[in-house]
């Protein structure tokens, strides 16, 4: 059984703990109990979240468990006792890895920890990161980063896909995935996932806008010419081209572009299938179209956006 702490502090984000149930599920899932979990904070006793509810805690003293997790705070700025950084600082080698969610970074950071490391944290927050720890080598658009022993995830979310990433590292992905399937969410995001989504990015002001890209995502296999979207959003073509681009600031051309290498990139960090079959299924015709294309958005082929995330998950 692997012991799991989950450290926080007065104002701690309540989103921690859909992150933490990941760990319940994985125990469901297995039919056993493979984590135990506890709840630790300086003082012990009713911790309020930021939400003003009082979660019960055990006061810390020795780390003696094999993870901890540090919770974020709403408020980045809120000075932490010397006693409680200690508490981090002396984890890190006492336990086999220590990890942030979200805001849990500027914990980590102030303790030190991420001196010298690739870290990662929600977007808003992650330019504050980066002036005020100048030595962390901040990576603002991942969805969490290994580095050694030490896990940093983004926002909010994100906090699962860094567990499902642990489980897997623990026990398989086997297990990784049917826990990811219990609890209805997409298997495991790759560590180097944009923390945006391409969809998200795009924000169309309109049904018939939206239920073209929503058909578009669905079929990037087909052409998906300009005359197939706006049949889909009942437009004549030069409507469509010209509310598309006054909704989204984008061509129809670009924005398919955009969720075709959203697409690609997650079945070349979360899959084995050849470069050759991620671009057919993705639409790019043919490897090289598919080649240039993440050379533009990412600065590297595919071959090494894969390594990388390969390379990620292989770090304890």
């Amino acid at each position: 059984m692997i012991d799991i702490a989950l450290l926080v502090s007065p104002g701690f984000q309540m989103m921690i703990f859909a992150a933490l149930s990941v760990f319940e599920v994985a125990n469901i899932a297995s039919g056993q109990t493979l984590y135990h979990i506890r709840v630790l904070s300086e003082q012990g006793g009713p911790i309020r979240s930021s939400l003003g509810w009082p979660i019960e805690t055990e006061a810390f003293s020795e780390p003696l468990f094999d993870t901890l997790v540090v919770g974020g705070l709403i408020d980045v700025k809120t000075p932490q006792s010397d006693r409680f950084l200690n508490f981090i600082r002396n984890s890190l080698p006492a336990c086999r890895r220590v990890a942030s969610i979200c805001t849990g970074a500027f914990m980590l950071a102030e303790a030190g920890l991420l001196d010298g490391r690739r870290a990662t944290t929600h977007w808003l927050y992650a330019r504050d990161l980066r002036a005020r720890y100048p030595k962390i080598r901040v990576e603002e658009d991942r969805i969490f980063i290994i580095d050694g022993s030490v896990w940093t995830s983004a926002g909010m979310t994100a906090g699962v896909d860094l567990i499902l990433g642990m489980i897997e590292k623990d026990h398989g992905p086997k297990l990784a995935r049917l826990t990811a399937q219990n609890l209805v969410v997409y298997h495991r995001r790759a560590g180097g996932q944009s923390q945006h989504s391409a969809l998200l990015e795009l924000e169309p002001k309109s049904d018939r806008i939206q239920s073209a890209l929503d058909y578009a995502r669905s079929n990037l296999r087909s052409p998906l010419t300009v005359e197939q979207l706006a049949r889909v959003a009942h437009l004549s073509p030069r409507q469509f081209s010209r509310a598309f681009r006054t909704e989204t600031g984008q061509s129809p051309a670009k924005a398919i572009e955009k969720l075709r290498l959203e697409a690609a990139r997650i079945m070349i960090e979360g899959s084995r299938h050849p470069v050759e079959v991620v671009a057919s299924e993705t639409g790019f015709v043919d490897s090289e179209r598919m080649r240039r294309a993440f050379l533009r958005a990412f600065g590297q082929p595919p071959q090494a956006v894969r390594r990388n995330a390969v390379s990620e998950l292989s770090q304890t």
